[in-house]
């Protein structure tokens, strides 16, 4: 049994990034080998499993052959016989095709080390055209490598067009493309993801709301927001924000809910990117309304209910209009006076019903008229 360090672990040292996640492949070993050391068994297609201390995944080497449409139509082989370079070859890059053995020497038949060094994203092998993921997966490796000068190989973009022009991008579950575009916004270029899918001929397969992104504007929209929990639910809001644009709101509303609908996204993101879609032109414009607008607007965002999303709004608006550096903190004043707004000193004076729901509403719209920043 020989046990070696792959795939992203190995690259992310080479390149001296942080590791986050480390896999192992496993040569020369059975199932029952495995289990008799306390590896606990977790794959369903192919023998996977967790160490029993650290919990990382252990995977017994495999070759695979395609008998179906889309990622999941593969035959899975695993034997003692699998070597190394086999299992490597069916990986999807060089890069990710390098093993470290448990001495510290690298084994790297597909010369992924030279590819690191000069910054170039390229195929293993032909088989890269068999599994649709794939193109998904390198526009994601791009949008996080693209800050350190990488490129995808031209060879490697004609397969990625070949694979878009057929029909198996569209065996892709909703979910396993979310999957990716999500982790595709969590890097610091997310728009190179939208512009590679763009170059390649996928964006409009696999998003056809997307499909004349500007990428380019999208870039400087993009750039800045900070390396937070909230980046990916902050990028998904102005790369729908851009694509609805020049469509009235409400329509941009429903196509921005059938779009989060489609691609199973959270419901958190989606509401996100609505609420930044409504109420885009009202906060830039929010000193020049009158007090019953400014209060539908904030009651519209649910600002006065949850205050607490007003700085995330503002600061996109921010990405798309230049507003008041003063604006935050008097829109932070003015939640705060409307939160000081009782209704049950309001009962206590008498007001009930109807009446109670007016006087609530005119005494916010007088707090929202003397508003000033």
């Amino acid at each position: 049994m020989q046990i070696y360090l792959v795939g992203g672990a190995v690259r992310d040292r080479l390149l001296g990034l942080e590791i986050k996640d480390r896999d192992w492949v496993v040569v020369g070993a059975t199932p029952d080998e495995m289990l008799g050391r306390g590896f606990k068994p977790v794959g369903r297609d192919f023998p996977v499993f967790l160490h029993p201390d650290t919990g990382e995944e252990y995977a017994l080497a495999r070759t695979e052959r395609k008998s179906g449409k889309g990622y999941t139509g593969f035959q899975f082989h695993t034997s003692p016989d699998v070597t190394l370079e086999e299992d490597l070859r069916r990986r999807d890059l060089t890069v990710n095709a390098i093993a470290e053995a448990e001495d510290g020497t690298l084994h790297d038949p597909w010369h992924g080390q030279d590819d690191i060094k000069t910054r170039m994203l390229r195929h293993v092998s032909p088989a890269f055209s068999e599994d649709p993921l794939r193109v998904l997966r390198v526009a994601r490796f791009y949008a996080r490598f693209a800050d350190l000068g990488f490129q995808v190989a031209d060879e490697t973009l004609a397969l990625m067009r070949e694979l878009s022009a057929g029909d198996e991008l569209a065996h892709l579950t909703p979910e396993r493309v979310w999957q990716e575009t999500e982790r595709a916004l969590t890097t610091s270029s997310p728009a190179h993801y939208f512009a590679l899918l763009q170059k390649t001929g996928a964006l409009g397969s696999l998003f056809p709301q997307l499909e004349g992104l500007d990428t380019n504007r999208l870039a400087q929209c993009l750039s800045g927001i900070a390396d937070t929990d909230a980046r990916p639910a902050m990028a998904l809001a102005l790369l729908l924000y851009q694509a609805t644009e020049s469509i009235l709101p409400e329509q941009a509303c429903d196509i921005i809910g059938n779009f989060c609908s489609q691609h199973r996204v959270p419901n958190r993101m989606r509401d996100l990117a609505l609420k930044l879609r409504q109420g885009v032109n009202g906060l830039y414009q929010f000193d020049r309304l009158d007090g019953n607008a400014r209060l539908q607007l904030l009651k519209q965002l649910d600002l006065i209910r949850r205050p607490a999303l007003m700085p995330t709004l503002l600061q996109l608006v921010r990405h798309i209009h230049v507003i008041p550096v003063t604006r935050e903190a008097a829109l932070q004043r003015l939640l705060m006076q409307l939160s000081e707004v009782d209704t049950r000193t309001l009962i206590e004076q008498g007001f009930s019903g109807k009446a109670l729901g007016e006087e609530l509403a005119r005494q916010q719209a007088e707090i929202c008229a003397r508003y000033k920043e």
